[in-house]
């Protein structure tokens, strides 16, 4: 190797993580500025530029939480016998409604994403113990992962009921979720099974 290329590698492996850092998620969204408002699920909701890994972290335990949070939606999109397998639909589902939730609310839709699952996540629920043969509802705390699980799993499902067999779109179905969860809004889905979830738990203290 001469002495003239060896500069121009070292230059290279130097712009290389200045190009990761600038990427942008489906090309157009940053997210360098995202923002956390819940430490506890912060280290579970991972944001990168890459929305399809190609099924990189499948085989190992709890990677799923090394996933960019947007691919993770669009998996969860993909559950249910009429969409399994259509990871392309599902993306473009994603980044059509990202779209819409820029045009509506003017902000980042990576950081209403974010919000969505902050607000939609559960942080109790019921589980069932024995005493004696009888089966009695126990209230107990949710683990951070579970939480992102579970807020993913209700925009997953209230974008399907509000799209399936009408003629509101898949994509105008998950901007709406993303929109009314972001803001809290309890007659969203998500944010309404969240709530139930709990007050379900508190009476079972």
């Amino acid at each position: 190797m001469s002495e003239s290329e060896a500069p121009e590698e070292e230059e290279a492996a130097e712009a290389e993580p200045e190009a990761v850092a600038d990427a942008k998620l489906f090309g157009r969204w940053e997210i360098a500025d995202v923002e956390y408002a819940d430490p506890s699920t912060q280290r579970y909701v991972t944001v990168t530029p890459v929305a399809h890994t190609m099924g990189r972290h499948a085989g190992k335990q709890f990677a799923k939480s090394d996933i960019s949070v947007v691919e993770r939606l669009v998996n969860r999109l993909m559950i249910g016998e009429e969409n399994t397998g259509k990871k392309q639909q599902s993306m473009r589902v994603v980044r059509d409604a990202f779209e819409l939730v820029h045009e509506r609310t003017g902000e980042n839709p990576i950081q209403v994403l974010v919000r969505a699952i902050e607000y939609s996540a559960p942080r109790e629920e019921t589980v069932r113990l024995k005493y004696g043969g009888i089966s009695v509802p126990k209230a107990v705390d949710v683990a951070p992962q579970r939480r992102v699980d579970q807020a993913l799993k209700f925009i997953a499902e209230g974008t399907k009921n509000a799209s399936f067999k009408s003629p509101t779109s898949a994509a105008e179905a998950l901007a709406s979720q993303l929109i009314g969860a972001a803001d809290g809004d309890v007659s969203t889905y998500s944010v309404n099974q969240k709530e139930e979830k709990e007050r379900v738990a508190a009476a079972a203290r």
